[in-house]
């Protein structure tokens, strides 16, 4: 057994799960939908598998290597991970090919009910979207408001849009103009998360 306690990134910042703060130690419980119990990411994988065994796309989370600098052995079969740390900043969390396109996204948790904070993304990531878009890439960010059980398809362009905007104006999105300018997600069965309809209706 291997447990992770602290990992950081290579400029030395800790790394928090998204949604959670330096102040929220405590483990995110997963959300529950309809009794399956599974977080976004694990939403998220199983539509892709979906997807992937029906032929419709092939989209992936991306491996993040780790470098393992602090390990305690308390016993011989378990193995205790004590400090860790990315070994180059991550970009965003899934990538792959649909209808002969490059699709790269992040997603993302929120349990604000009035607006998204712009802190859940990073610098990098903002940046590879934007070369992404450079290439012809469909870049998006799926926001989800935990508490509202509200999911939504926000397009790279409109996210780097507020991104940019936050020197002179505020630092989140309101759920308001979530409801203006992103897509909407329903869950259901199967994929439980069908966000490449959403996808269809970015790219019309």
């Amino acid at each position: 057994m291997i447990h992770t306690v602290t990992i950081h990134y290579p400029n030395g910042a800790r790394y928090l799960p998204a949604g959670q703060t330096a102040h929220h130690k405590a483990a995110a419980k997963p959300v529950l939908h309809g009794g399956r119990g599974m977080t976004l990411e694990q939403e998220l994988n199983e539509s892709n598998r979906y997807y992937l065994s029906h032929d419709i796309a092939v989209i992936h989370k991306k491996p993040t290597p780790i470098q393992i600098v602090k390990v305690d052995y308390p016993r011989r079969s378990a193995a205790v991970i004590k400090e860790a740390y990315f070994r180059q900043a991550s970009t965003t969390d899934y990538n792959g090919i649909y209808k002969g396109r490059y699709v790269d996204f992040d997603a993302k948790e929120t349990r604000n009910k009035t607006s998204f904070p712009l802190t859940n993304f990073h610098q990098h990531q903002i940046d590879h979207m934007r070369s992404c878009l450079k290439q012809g890439g469909v870049c998006f960010g799926l926001i989800k408001f935990v508490t509202l059980n509200r999911l939504y398809l926000l397009s790279a362009s409109d996210l780097i849009a507020y991104w940019d905007q936050q020197d002179s104006g505020r630092k989140s999105i309101p759920i308001a103009d979530f409801e203006k300018i992103a897509f909407p997600i329903q869950y259901a069965l199967n994929p439980v998360i069908p966000y490449l309809s959403a996808v269809d209706d970015l790219l019309s």
